[in-house]
């Protein structure tokens, strides 16, 4: 199950549960809707033809800026050098659901957002017990 949605001037293929980063948007956190979707694929190799009511749920999960860019412009034997840096702002969006004629598709065995607690390793705490013991 998937859909093609379009925001910021492009266009993605999401799925549910999936993670991506579109341009940033007036939303920093929160759901955020995408109401202008272009496909829907209900089916293994189908896709819907009415379009009317589908959306596209989603959670932002942060803000953020992406890698330097740098622009070099250089005209030989003319003494022209410019050098400009450019990083593009984006918002990661977790998608959620996707809702198509009444139909909710979901992902299959969503994970908690709740972190998981690291483990130390049980070997050097023992190592450093028997030393102190001696």
């Amino acid at each position: 199950m998937y859909a093609v949605i379009r925001t910021g001037g492009k266009q993605y293929l999401v799925s549910p549960g999936e993670k991506l980063r579109i341009e940033r948007t007036g939303h920093t956190e929160g759901d955020i809707e995408f109401l202008d979707v272009l496909a829907v694929s209900h089916e293994e190799g189908k896709f819907a033809s009415e379009l009317a009511g589908a959306k596209v749920t989603g959670t932002v999960l942060g803000l953020g800026r992406g890698d330097k860019i740098l622009v070099f412009k250089m005209k030989r034997k003319k003494q022209y050098k410019k050098m400009q840096g450019h990083r593009q702002n984006f918002v990661e969006v977790r998608i959620n659901e996707i809702l198509i004629n009444g139909k909710s598709y979901k992902a299959e065995g969503e994970e908690t957002a709740a972190p998981k607690a690291e483990k130390k390793p049980a070997a050097k705490h023992a190592k450093k017990t028997e030393a102190a013991a001696e």
